[in-house]
């Protein structure tokens, strides 16, 4: 494991009793640099949608807790969020919480002229993930071929 996945381990073990103690959803923990910064990033839902009040909450006892065991060699930026309304399906229950609903696919390599498909989730394997397309199709794609898969929504 490396570091990268070791930080979001540790972070992610912290944060799922949390989770339970506040009725929050651990959606994702991410450590990841962009435009050479380091951030920290913990995604949490619960229903009905996730407040600014609750993801401070979080945000301050994940804090003190980074700080009392200062795991994390480089400088970095905490933020505690909501996954918002495009989340990447990552997990088994995203895709479980996903059967039925509409999904975009982005493929990393043209198929058939075109790298994004949307359809509604059909069925999911740790191998492949099935769409039920527009005109009455379905389509499989091999999870290895998948570079982001997430719920699709109109405006």
């Amino acid at each position: 494991m490396g570091k990268k996945e070791s930080y979001e381990a540790k972070v992610e073990a912290f944060l799922l009793p949390l989770m339970e103690e506040h009725g929050f959803e651990l959606v994702d923990v991410e450590y990841v640099k962009e435009a050479g910064t380091w951030y920290l990033r913990a995604y949490i839902d619960k229903e009905g949608g996730i407040a600014v009040d609750d993801c401070e909450v979080i945000s301050r006892r994940l804090g003190d807790w980074l700080d009392e065991k200062d795991f994390i060699d480089e400088s970095y930026i905490l933020e505690v969020s909501s996954p918002g309304l495009g989340r990447p399906l990552k997990k088994e229950k995203d895709f479980a919480r996903s059967i039925g609903k509409d999904v975009d696919v982005r493929l990393y390599r043209q198929r058939e002229g075109q790298k994004e498909f949307t359809g509604r989730l059909d069925s999911y394997d740790d191998k492949a993930v099935t769409l039920d397309l527009e005109d009455g199709s379905q389509m499989v794609f091999e999870r290895g071929d998948i570079a982001l898969i997430r719920l699709s929504f109109d405006f």
